[in-house]
């Protein structure tokens, strides 16, 4: 898959049925090889403004599904806010 076939799909979290962001309006982390390790998404409040810089890392690994319109993640309590481990 190409990233230009990425690009416009909302992320949702399937444990939360919560919206995370769109790709494209996310940065990606990519190893040596070129390939995709983690998405970097940032932390939306209401009418769009970010909140205070915090962003969610997501695994490659913990995406589920890539279907036509979203990128279904499985968002685990403990994933890294910001680098930071979360509580939950």
């Amino acid at each position: 898959m190409r990233l230009s076939e990425l690009s416009g799909k909302e992320i949702v979290d399937v444990n939360r049925a919560e919206r995370l962001g769109i790709l494209g309006q996310t940065d990606l982390e990519i190893d040596e090889t070129g390939q995709i390790t983690t998405l970097i998404i940032p932390s939306v409040k209401w009418f769009g403004l970010l909140r205070n810089g915090s962003e969610i890392r997501v695994p490659w690994d913990h995406i589920k599904k890539i279907g036509a319109d979203m990128v279904i993640i499985d968002f685990q309590e403990g994933l890294s806010k910001n680098g930071e481990h979360m509580d939950g």
